[in-house]
């Protein structure tokens, strides 16, 4: 496979071709995707719920997330591989450089994601005038999960989809080079992704996004409760988890992936 890279990614956007991005917590499942074909390994802290069993990703630790970045670097030593920044670890400029250099230098991730908007914006001028890049994360906020009172839809009113938008400009603006669209209407991903010249990364946000993201334990069936509305059980048709994720990755570039009723209105 060829090495991914921001530049290649814009580039893919450009080109109107998909990118398609599972997360992945250790060295076994991450050499599979590459195999499978994936562009991005997102070593996401979704890990507090699926690995470790939290109800939220709120006690995910930056060693937490460096460790199993680490992991995934193991498995996938030519992987495009971004590490999320867990709740609270970018709270000072001081903080944000130094636990976002740990997933940097001795984790070996190539990006990191943080959550929020205008109110990340210095944070993300920060880094990228350390060079490091930054994936943006707006509309369903996980780490902010009781302020916003629960896991909700973002930006269905017209007031909510006009601030979701200022956001993410104004990432891009501040040197955000990718962002993560999560549980937003289908219509609002659209205008975003229409405004912004970075790839628009899609969870929940339509197919009209420039990519697609899944946690992979929901796109293998293998959560415990109810599988989100936005997932889909990719392994139920298929031989193996290889050929699930050579599927999913199949239906993102194609375009079929997400349908009507893996989205929101």
């Amino acid at each position: 496979m060829t090495k991914k890279n921001v530049v290649e990614f814009r580039a893919m956007k450009q080109r109107g071709e998909k990118i398609a991005v599972l997360t992945a917590y250790d060295a076994s499942c991450s050499a599979l995707l590459m195999r499978a074909g994936i562009d991005v390994i997102l070593v996401g802290d979704s890990l507090g719920n699926v690995v470790q069993g939290h109800s939220t990703t709120l006690p995910v630790t930056v060693e937490e997330m460096l460790y199993h970045t680490q992991c995934v670097r193991r498995g996938a030593p030519d992987a495009f591989v971004i590490s999320d920044l867990p709740f609270l670890a970018d709270s000072t400029p001081v903080m944000v450089i130094e636990n976002a250099g740990k997933l940097i230098k001795q984790g070996g991730a190539q990006m990191v994601k943080l959550e929020g908007g205008a109110n990340q914006v210095r944070n993300v001028e920060l880094l990228t005038a350390h060079q490091i890049p930054v994936c943006g994360h707006l509309g369903l906020l996980p780490q902010s999960v009781h302020k916003v009172g629960g896991y909700r839809v973002q930006g269905r009113d017209e007031v909510g989809a006009a601030l979701i938008l200022a956001d993410a400009k104004a990432l891009e603006a501040a040197g955000a080079d990718m962002i993560v669209l999560e549980c937003v209407p289908s219509l609002l991903a659209d205008q975003i992704r229409l405004s912004l010249a970075i790839p628009i990364i899609g969870i929940g946000a339509g197919v009209g996004c420039d990519g697609q993201v899944l946690v992979l334990y929901d796109m293998l069936g293998l959560t415990s409760g109810k599988r989100p509305k936005f997932s889909h059980d990719f392994l139920v048709d298929s031989r193996g988890i290889q050929e699930a994720v050579e599927t999913y990755v199949k239906a993102v570039k194609a375009g079929k992936f997400p349908a009507n009723e893996h989205s929101f209105s």
